[in-house]
């Protein structure tokens, strides 16, 4: 078998809800991202595919790691019910970058405003949140397989998870709003620009073309973030020549305006 056709299998038999399973672009897109976070290209992806349990994403994740197809060192993390794979090192790395220099712009998007603002990067919550990370990946980042997902349940009720995947998933830049208050938002209308990168795995025809990357920036404010924006790209661009699994990379941008935003 070649090595898609694992991926595929593995996605197939592992990430099974009642009758129904991943379709093979599903499935390729899933060891793409994987991929990906192995790679260092990005630190972690937010598993979205179906219903599947963080359970059933760890049976997967170990069946592509004795399969050879990925390191060990990659661990499922079940955030409060939100199914992650991550790369512990690639995620530490990044947040400790975001404590050093403030290298994540944060957006409060809160409903009681007029419209989006740049928020102080390293308010008390979120230096709080990123130690509190820090320390659950402490003793995780040499090779080995785990069992079962790495559970974070009644530490993560304090955190905007919103602003967490922002930060786990390697953006740039990461929505804050005050969840004491609402979990409604002020982008409705907003005109967003959504930052998208793509690759390829695998050669010619038989090539698997996937997104590895998405999130929006409100258009009032990328002026502000455009050097967070640089950064991030020039970081991605030396990460992927640095490898030769995945082809391809691309970076484009497109402007979106809904009536609502859902995050």
């Amino acid at each position: 078998m070649s090595t898609q056709e694992i991926f595929v299998a593995a996605a197939r038999k592992c990430l099974c809800v009642g009758r129904k399973s991943l379709s093979v672009p599903q499935s390729l897109d899933l060891a793409t991202q994987v991929l990906a976070v192995d790679l260092g290209l990005k630190p972690a992806l937010l598993y979205d595919s179906n219903g599947s349990s963080s359970s059933q994403v760890q049976q997967y994740l170990s069946s592509v790691q004795s399969s050879q197809l990925v390191s060990k060192s990659l661990l499922t993390l079940d955030l409060n019910g939100n199914t992650l794979i991550l790369n512990p090192v690639t995620v530490r790395s990044n947040l400790e970058q975001v404590l050093h220099d403030g290298s994540v712009a944060v957006i409060d998007i809160c409903s009681s405003l007029e419209k989006p603002a740049i928020t102080e990067p390293l308010r008390g919550e979120l230096k709080s949140m990123i130690h509190d990370i820090l320390l659950l990946l402490r003793g995780f980042e040499k090779p080995k397989e785990a069992e079962k997902p790495l559970c974070v349940r009644e530490k993560c009720d304090e955190w905007n998870l919103c602003t967490a995947f922002g930060l786990l998933l390697g953006y740039p830049v990461t929505y804050w709003f005050d969840q004491t208050h609402s979990f409604e938002n002020c982008l409705s209308m907003t005109p967003l620009t959504v930052t998208t990168a793509a690759a390829t795995l695998g050669a010619g025809s038989a090539g698997h073309r996937c997104r590895l990357y998405s999130f929006s920036i409100p258009d009032v404010l990328l002026r502000e973030t455009q050097s967070n924006l640089d950064n991030w790209r020039l970081r991605l661009q030396e990460r992927f020549q640095q490898q030769n699994v995945l082809k391809d990379l691309s970076v484009c941008q497109t402007t979106v305006t809904l009536p609502s935003v859902c995050l």
